[in-house]
């Protein structure tokens, strides 16, 4: 408990939250996350009235931010915005220094993001029925262009071959960027990329676009039907992301950053920005989001578990 001693230390005590920068451990700097990060931050900024500043700590499945935030002040000044590499990290990694599901309190799930399974022209497919027969034909003669072990690309690809019933050489890439220029230029045939990061490609004719992962159409990726009514019954696959404290922070501070980035994820600019870019907005409550990550764990967890996949 923290007693106010002197006058100064009394005025500073009544402050109302926040009464300083906010710092967000984020993942790496220029990706889709990070985008989608400091799109909220600087909304939050401008409604809270103190700077909210994205502190990208990527690197290690997330291991890095995520203990950095374990470790900070439960006093809401020290945030985390990630997505599943946090809460699956037990079921990839021997040792984690942290339980995501313990050490930190979930705020809000601000955004979603489906993948898209796109292939090269030159591939005789049309659908992923189509795919799926020529891959069962051809046993491992495919190739798709592989993200790292454990990230959300990675696991729908894996969910997909699967639940499919089909062998598929993952070739790994560095990043979503080589995996597409390998993709275009047919030295892979098959990739799950996020529905932002491929628009450009398939209008241009350069990928052809089969299906989207998640449950239902996505208005990110209009008249593209979903792999699950597509040949794969009950697949589904979609990336979120959202905001984390230290457990120990104060209800009232998580209920106002709560509030702060369900506004920030409805404001209409911003929603505007993140459809144009592949992201769909979303904004949560605290249970909301801890109930939709416990479903995550045990679906990817299992899925883990079965293939024996481990962080290389």
């Amino acid at each position: 408990m923290v007693f106010c001693l002197s006058i100064a230390s009394l005025a500073t005590c009544a402050q109302p939250y926040p009464n300083k920068p906010i710092h967000v451990l984020a993942p790496e700097a220029g990706g889709g996350v990070d985008f989608v990060a400091r799109v909220i931050a600087h909304e939050m900024s401008v409604s809270m009235g103190q700077q909210v500043v994205i502190d990208n700590r990527g690197g290690a499945g997330g291991v890095i931010a995520g203990d950095a935030v374990v470790k900070s002040p439960a006093d809401g000044y020290t945030l985390l915005f990630y997505g599943p590499a946090i809460w699956l990290l037990p079921f990839l990694r021997e040792r984690v220094p942290f339980d995501a599901m313990k050490d930190l309190a979930p705020v809000s799930l601000a955004v979603t993001t489906p993948n898209v399974l796109v292939v090269h022209p030159s591939l005789p497919v049309r659908s992923v029925r189509e795919l799926i027969a020529l891959a069962r034909a051809k046993p491992g003669q495919l190739n798709d262009a592989g993200a790292n072990t454990g990230s959300s690309a990675y696991l729908t690809v894996e969910l997909f071959k699967a639940m499919a019933g089909v062998n598929i050489v993952r070739i790994p890439f560095k990043g979503v960027g080589p995996g597409l220029n390998a993709l275009i230029a047919g030295q892979v045939q098959i990739m799950f990329p996020s529905a932002g990061s491929i628009a450009p490609h398939v209008k241009s004719g350069r990928l052809r676009a089969l299906a989207v992962t998640s449950a239902q159409p996505s208005a990110l990726t209009p008249g593209l039907p979903t792999v699950a009514a597509s040949g794969v019954a009950g697949y589904e696959s979609v990336a979120i992301f959202g905001v984390f404290a230290p457990v120990q922070t104060p209800a009232d501070i998580i209920g106002k950053l709560q509030r702060e980035v369900a506004r920030a994820v409805a404001n209409p600019e911003v929603k505007k920005r993140f459809l144009e870019t592949g992201v769909e907005p979303v904004g949560s409550t605290p249970d909301e989001y801890a109930a939709t990550i416990r479903r995550e764990q045990v679906k990817w967890g299992k899925l883990i578990r079965d293939l024996g996949i481990r962080e290389e």
